[in-house]
This record gives C-alpha cells, sequence and structure tokens, in this order.
C-alpha cells in the first residue's frame, strides 16, 4: 500500500550544501560507543549557536538539545551518533581516518539530518509547545539509549512521543515506510563453553570429545525455530563463532560457541531460551562434557503505537516522499528500542538505495549498511531534514503539512 505525497512545501536546500561537509566531516572522523567526544562536541556547538538550551554528558556522551515555543505538547527526535568497530575501505576522499572505526550504518547521516531539522525549526517556528533533540550515544550494540533513559532523559525532557529514522539502502531513494507493532527485533546473543578434558587425538576413547559436542549443538541449534516456534511467528538463531582446538593431533578441552537469536515477542525469547540451555545440556552430557551458556537479551523489539505510526506516515507523505505500510519488520536491531518502552512513538525506514535504473556507487555495486565500503546517501540529507520537520508540525500543530494534534 502507498499512500500519495504531495511535493513538499518545506525548502530546506540552502541548509543541505554545509549539511554535506558536516556528515562527510563526522565520517572522517568517526568515533566508537561512548568515546563520540568531537562528534558530541560539534553537536553542542552547533546547537548552542542556535539558541537552544543544550545539555550535554547524558548516557556519558549524549546531548540534548531543547526548543520551546510557548506551552503545548511535546516531541522528541533522536540521532544515534556513533560508529561501527570495523576499517573504512570505501577509498573515498572523506573516509575513515581513524583504523577500526567507521560510519557503516550512516550515524553520520543521522546526525547531520536532525542538526538540519533543528535549524529549519528555529527559523521557520510555526509550531507550539517543546522539541527535544536527542542525540544518543553507541546504539551499535552497547544500549547507549538505555542508558540515557536510566539517567532520566525523558523526566528531564519530557516527551508526549518520540521519533527517530534510519537509512534504509533495501528501499530506493525517496521513499519511506513503517508499520504499527513491530519494526525491528529483539536481539538475544548467546555464548557456550563446552567442556571435555583434553587429549591425544589417536584416543578418542580417554577423553570427552568437546568439538564433536559442539558440532552436535550447533546441528541441534538449527532445529529450534522449525520445532519449537509456531509457524505463524517468525524468529531467526544463528551461529555465528566456534573456536577450539590448536593441533591437528590434539583433542581441546574447551570449545565455544557464539550465536544470535533474534524474534519480535518475550514468549519467542522465552521458548528460544529455555530450548536452546534444554539441548546444550543434553547433549554435552551425552557426549560426557560439561557446558556453560551465557545468555544475554541485549535489545528488545522496537515496537512502534499505532498513532504514532501513522503520524509518521503522514509525515513522510507531507514531506513529499513515496510512503507506504512495511510490509514486514526487520530481523536487525535497534537501541531504540528502549525509548520506545518509555514512550509513545515510532521508527521509519528512509529510502536511499538506487531507483529503478540507478545504480549505486560509482562502480555500481550495492553496498548494505555494515559493509567496510558503505558511505552514507547525501542525496537523503534534505528528505530526513524535511520528515523531522513535519513530524514536528503534525505532532505540535504546525505549518505546513499541520494536522491536529491526536
Amino acid at each position: 500500500m502507498t499512500v500519495g505525497a504531495p511535493r513538499s512545501r518545506i525548502d530546506v536546500d540552502d541548509l543541505i550544501p554545509d549539511l554535506v561537509r558536516l556528515r562527510r566531516d563526522l565520517h572522517a572522523n568517526p568515533e566508537l560507543a561512548f568515546r563520540e567526544h568531537r562528534t558530541a562536541a560539534l553537536v553542542a556547538a552547533e546547537l548552542h549557536a542556535l539558541g537552544l538550551d543544550v545539555h550535554e554528558g547524558i548516557g556519558q556522551t549524549g546531548v540534548v538539545g531543547v526548543l520551546r515555543r510557548g506551552a503545548g505538547r511535546s516531541v522528541g527526535l533522536r540521532a544515534d551518533m556513533d560508529a561501527l568497530p570495523m576499517d573504512d575501505r570505501s577509498g573515498l576522499p572523506h573516509a575513515s581516518r581513524l583504523a577500526g572505526a567507521h560510519h557503516g550504518c550512516g550515524h553520520d547521516g543521522h546526525t547531520a539530518m536532525l542538526l538540519g531539522a533543528a535549524r529549519q525549526l528555529v527559523r521557520s517556528g510555526g509550531f507550539h509547545g517543546t522539541v527535544n533533540f536527542i542525540f544518543q550515544p553507541a546504539e551499535e550494540g552497547q544500549g547507549g539509549a538505555r542508558r540515557m533513559v536510566q539517567e532520566g532523559l525523558f523526566e528531564r525532557f519530557p516527551c508526549d512521543a518520540v521519533y527517530a529514522l534510519h537509512n534504509w539502502p533495501d528501499l530506493p531513494l525517496g521513499q519511506a515506510r513503517t508499520r504499527s507493532g513491530p519494526i525491528m527485533a529483539a536481539a538475544d546473543r548467546f555464548d557456550i563453553v563446552v567442556k571435555g578434558r583434553g587429549g591425544h587425538a589417536a584416543m578418542p576413547h580417554r577423553t570427552p570429545d568437546a568439538i564433536l559436542a559442539a558440532g552436535q549443538i550447533v546441528c541441534h541449534l538449527n532445529t529450534l525455530v522449525a520445532r519449537r516456534i509456531d509457524p505463524g511467528e517468525s524468529a531467526v538463531l544463528s551461529v555465528t563463532r566456534i573456536e577450539g582446538g590448536q593441533s591437528h593431533n590434539v583433542l581441546p578441552a574447551e570449545v565455544t560457541l557464539t550465536g544470535t537469536v533474534r524474534s519480535f515477542d518475550a514468549q519467542s525469547q522465552d521458548i528460544l531460551e529455555a530450548a536452546l540451555r534444554d539441548g546444550v545440556d543434553g547433549l554435552s552430557r551425552a557426549a560426557g562434557c560439561e557446558a556453560d551458556v551465557t545468555y544475554t537479551r541485549y535489545y528488545p523489539a522496537t515496537i512502534n503505537t499505532a498513532a504514532e505510526a501513522a503520524l509518521a506516515l503522514r509525515a513522510a507523505a507531507a514531506a513529499g516522499l513515496d510512503t507506504g505500510v512495511a510490509e514486514r519488520p526487520a530481523f536487525t536491531s535497534e537501541d531504540f528500542a528502549f525509548m520506545l518502552r518509555e514512550r509513545p512513538g515510532a521508527y521509519l525506514w528512509l529510502g536511499q538505495g538506487p531507483r529503478q535504473g540507478e545504480t549505486q556507487g560509482e562502480d555500481g555495486i550495492y553496498r548494505p549498511l555494515h559493509h567496510p565500503c558503505y558511505d552514507f546517501n547525501d542525496r537523503v540529507l534534505p528528505h530526513g531534514v524535511r520528515w523531522f520537520v513535519e513530524v514536528v508540525n503534525q505532532a505540535l500543530g504546525g505549518m505546513p503539512g499541520t494536522a491536529s494534534p491526536h
């Protein structure tokens, strides 16, 4: 289903050249989780220059800028700031200058778009209430949103609703999608240590074989979703790492397995965790081994509330985007989920992929999120700025694209 999208009446073209320079500066100077000191300082300076009430050090390196236009409702707009712990192999003029850090997920673009929205809202006005611009650290697996919430984010900066977006290479440029209910999966991690005693490979009858037990566990784990989860539900379990052994003629004393589980509801999480623990225990015992299991539920599912998802789509249409309801949620995860646990809100996918007949990148190669040669598509910047602005217009009764607060 696609919603008709009029051409946006918000003119942000004059902001874009500077936002491109800012975005590429962030890309060249990436910072990992809870180390976003330069990025946070840049964001704070931009917000101060706009005359906003600026608060730093929330969630260690988070920044919040507050824009007030009289009494009324309040809305939070969130962008993530951290980079991934991986090398940038793009070869671009603005490629990362720091080994082991790369904006391979587009958080540099998200930060630039939210700063652009702050600039536009300061100069355009037209709404009544408060906008909290939330610049969050440590989204990439470290729970920066949870940290900000724990440190009183919504007590200090009340929000009737909170919104965020993510660039989405799987959608063409100019499209936007979201849905009510789950939009991103819960992310769990498991670490299993299978323990034998170790011994000579030529005498396997004298020692439990931890490698054989680990292999049987891997095969068993890959049956759990198919045999324990209702076929009408969705989940994923993947074993992603196996380590054990150092020589061709030695049976190792230990083998470690690591992997991830993705699901959309707590019941599926409970079923899969219990089944994993039971299977590991039984198979390791059958092989004469022992096993330790560490199971961590590090991100909950990202759940959009219905009214706010509808508002996000109206805002996207008002921003001139080709707008529709996402057919299904993604199995990737997002720590914006912690904010949505506390407040109503919605998370939007903003297309940055090639249009029909186009290619992505000068060499025509499609590069997904977390690819070593990924780069944010700067043509998305005006779309993101307009969407953030239209969310405020829709939520706080502004113009253009106004709608009555719900």
